[in-house]
């Protein structure tokens, strides 16, 4: 082999090993220092906001039975069902004891004997059983013909009166309430997916930290707005702690961020200059950072017309440097357009600058090469020549 030759083996060998051990150091790093240190999410990856709060004051809880529409719509599906069967069963078990007090006092029941020619308030009340079944039927107005009201006491009267207009106020909320719960947007955002890592690499010339979302349904969100904010903990210069210190990051496509044609996975970038916060990270600080890269997108669902979010988060264990995101839109021979899932979150590595500010003294270098410079000091002065090949 010559010496060329063994050049060339050498370089290959030492790329290799390079790439193995950058591999292992990542591997080492996140299998090891990032189980050992689990970061605090404020927004989980499915959007959920981790929060609690503490030593509410009574006066303000009681502010959530004032707006009670909201705090339905807010519970758990287990919790609505059971204010909703137990607000149905309470009702008709206490109208049915009201029905039965009616009929005890007007002494319709059997254990006082009436005679033939007495006319019940309520016909066929015989006791507690009947007079809920009585209850059950007026209020859900079933109506089987073999109870009702006679015109005998105005009390029987005004009881049916009232348990009509309740059993309506009942059935408008609770149903209003299941089935508001039901069409609510927050569904709709389910199908709205992020990649599961965010990526830093090269796009038109500039280092951009890269996301790709997707809408799993043909119908379209309408009026869509995609934008982030990084959260971290700062210091101020008058020595205060601010937790979750909030900056805006602005994630664009090449047509913008208003109004995404959202018909297909897009991939938005935000432009690391230096007006970013990651300029001055660079791919071998990143994963010492501590930040947390919430990420939200609004819209309008197109069959409703009702605005919903939907939102992520990333952490830098989360943030790949010097990857791109694999293509999954293709076309075929019938010449439809085909999105594969399979690489929906599949990165790919690329080569890209560890820092931005590198990447940009980069840029600066090729322009001054570019440019000329005049030198004040120089001065072109005349020299003769003589000829030394003469005798």
């Amino acid at each position: 082999m010559d010496t060329s030759g063994r050049n060339m083996l050498r370089m290959l060998i030492r790329a290799l090993t390079e790439r193995m051990f950058k591999h292992l150091r990542k591997w080492f790093i996140a299998h090891f220092f990032g189980h050992s240190r689990q970061r605090a999410r404020l927004v989980s990856k499915d959007g959920r906001c981790n929060i609690e709060f503490g030593n509410v004051e009574a006066q303000s809880r009681f502010i959530f039975f004032v707006d009670i529409w909201t705090t339905v719509l807010d519970l758990k599906w287990r919790y609505k069902m059971t204010i909703f069967i137990t607000t149905f069963l309470g009702s008709w078990f206490l109208f049915g004891l009201l029905w039965y007090a009616v009929a005890y006092i007007h002494k319709d029941l059997p254990e006082f004997h009436p005679s033939v020619n007495h006319t019940p308030c309520v016909e066929n009340i015989n006791g507690l059983t009947s007079a809920f079944l009585f209850s059950l039927e007026t209020q859900v107005t079933i109506g089987y013909g073999f109870r009702c009201v006679t015109e005998q006491c105005g009390t029987a009267i005004f009881l049916l009166i009232s348990q009509s207009i309740i059993g309506v106020i009942i059935n408008s909320f609770m149903c209003g309430a299941i089935l508001a719960k039901i069409s609510r947007p927050k569904k709709r955002a389910k199908t709205i997916t992020f990649s599961k890592n965010a990526v830093i690499s090269k796009r038109g010339g500039k280092l951009c930290l890269l996301i790709r979302v997707a809408n799993l349904r043909k119908s379209l969100l309408i009026g869509s707005h995609i934008y982030g904010k990084l959260l971290k903990t700062t210091v101020t210069p008058e020595g205060e702690t601010i937790i979750l210190d909030q900056t805006n990051i602005n994630f664009v496509v090449d047509a913008g961020n208003e109004n995404l044609f959202f018909i297909s996975p897009l991939t938005i970038y935000h432009v690391i200059d230096q007006n970013s916060p990651f300029f001055h990270m660079a791919a071998e600080t990143l994963l010492q950072q501590d930040f947390e890269l919430v990420v939200f997108l609004d819209g309008t669902v197109e069959s409703t017309s009702a605005t919903c979010q939907v939102r992520t988060s990333y952490v830098p264990e989360e943030v790949l440097w010097g990857y791109r995101f694999a293509p999954i839109v293709s076309k075929t021979k019938e010449g439809k357009y085909r999105v594969d899932f399979h690489n929906f979150s599949k990165t790919v590595e690329v080569e890209t600058p560890h820092c931005a500010l590198c990447l940009y003294n980069e840029k600066d270098a090729r322009a001054r090469l570019k440019r000329g410079y005049d030198n004040p000091n120089f001065i072109l002065s005349e020299v003769n020549e003589t000829d030394d090949t003469k005798m």
